[in-house]
């Protein structure tokens, strides 16, 4: 590896990086991480910090994890790559995909379909919803329902569901016949109602009214996430997740569950649907399958559609889509150490215990603290804060002194995550009392310094 001075020197000069502005980039250029421990992650200079954002939400199992880490060095030298095209297939992606039934099995999942992420598995459950509805003689049903403030991804068809549209404007036109609903959001909702029941009774009503404008015969699925992630930790009603289902189940369109983050234990359950009591028909997973480890997604379905492309005749149930990398030998080993490293160290128990101790310490320092219009979370290791500068007016708190805050933070010891005016916090479920603590110190340290 090129030494320091290199690095810093062309830092942020040849590469462009996801999400931010590439001259904005090359002027304030990007902390360089180039080690990890534990729950800690250590830049160029040797500052070590706790990682409140978990890589991207993803690091659930913290950076030391030997069992993964060994298990993906093994099968780069058994078997390093072939594909699962046509009629072949490995070792690994099959253990992989049992394992994948076995742990969503009371979600009511029965088979796995391989990607190389999120975005990646989203596409799919799209593209699959349609022609599932094709080959029970429905091609009308087309269309996609979702949530504002939600987020699916960066493909055109997890873009075009996506409520945000900041991820959105520069690449419109997007697909058409994708249609949002308000957000289970009770800090900022056009019903201005902050009883989350009575919100998600508003929502259901606004749902109905869309199937009845749009006509039910022309919509494929509608996409949630049981916790809205990036959108800012925006935390449903109880009630909210079963009223979208018996919806669906009414009207006959799909319910996918987005659980790209609320998957694999980070709100204390395996999977967010389950934490509400639901089992949707389709699951779009990625994240904490390898912890980060590696680059898989995994779109899940249930028996009832599986049924329908497993029992058709006429030869239309081929699922002409896939990816290079779907079901790859070293991603598959990597999804078998990590789910059974996360069965070992039942890390949704710990997530349950943690995310209340930052949720509450967060609520403590919203006493101390204006600024503080919002705090979201108490449903595993998932926590957002909502900056404001009038907390009377809900003014969304400026960008130079929300960066002031996330670089005192750091400064003092943790790593958060900025999500316009929402600080966002998803650290390892790994992560011990102490170490909350040290994120809880670090933020209002932070939160001092504007």
């Amino acid at each position: 590896m090129k030494d320091d001075n290199f690095l810093k020197e062309n830092n942020a000069r040849h590469l462009w990086h996801p999400m931010g502005h590439p001259g904005d980039l090359q002027a304030n250029t990007p902390t360089i991480i180039k080690g990890a421990e534990g729950v800690h992650i250590i830049d160029i200079d040797g500052h070590k910090v706790v990682d409140a954002v978990g890589g991207l939400w993803c690091v659930n199992l913290g950076y030391s994890n030997n069992a993964v880490k060994d298990a993906i060095a093994r099968q780069l030298y058994d078997l390093p790559y072939y594909s699962a095209f046509g009629g072949t297939t490995n070792p690994t992606a099959i253990e992989a995909s049992y394992m994948v039934r076995e742990f969503f099995e009371a979600d009511g999942m029965v088979r796995a379909f391989f990607t190389s992420g999120g975005s990646d598995s989203v596409e799919t459950c799209l593209r699959l919803s349609r022609q599932y509805h094709r080959l029970r003689g429905e091609p009308t049903r087309t269309k996609f329902l979702s949530l504002k403030k939600g987020y699916h991804g960066t493909h055109f068809g997890g873009a075009s569901v996506n409520g945000n549209n900041r991820f959105r404007l520069n690449y419109e036109p997007m697909l058409p016949g994708c249609f949002h609903l308000p957000s289970p959001y009770t800090y900022r909702n056009p019903f201005n109602e902050t009883d989350g029941a009575k919100l998600a009774q508003n929502i259901a009503a606004a749902m109905e009214d869309e199937i009845a404008f749009q006509g039910a015969n022309t919509i494929a699925a509608f996409i949630m996430e049981p916790i809205q992630g990036a959108g800012g930790v925006i935390v449903p009603d109880k009630s909210f997740m079963k009223l979208m289902r018996d919806i669906c189940d009414r009207h006959g369109i799909l319910m996918i569950s987005d659980e790209v983050i609320t998957g694999f234990g980070r709100t204390g359950d395996a999977s967010g649907a389950r934490h509400w009591g639901v089992q949707p028909d389709m699951m779009s997973t990625a994240k904490g399958i390898t912890s980060g480890y590696f680059p898989v997604g995994a779109t899940l379905v249930n028996q009832k559609v599986a049924d329908v492309f497993e029992k058709d005749t006429t030869g239309e149930g081929a699922i002409f889509h896939g990816y290079t990398y779907s079901a790859h030998p070293v991603g598959a080993a990597a999804v078998i150490a990590c789910l059974t490293e996360t069965q070992r160290l039942n890390t949704a128990a710990n997530a349950g215990p943690r995310g209340t101790q930052l949720y509450e310490g967060v609520l403590k320092l919203a006493e101390k603290y204006d600024i503080i219009g919002d705090v979201r979370g108490g449903h595993g290791l998932m926590t957002g804060i909502e900056l404001v500068s009038d907390k009377a007016a809900k003014t969304p708190m400026d960008m130079p002194t929300m960066k002031r805050i996330h670089k005192t933070a750091y400064q003092a010891g943790a790593m958060v995550r900025l999500g316009m005016h929402n600080i966002l916090m998803s650290p390892p479920l790994t992560i011990s009392e102490a170490e909350v603590n040290t994120i809880l110190s670090a933020l209002d340290a932070g939160f001092a310094a504007a």
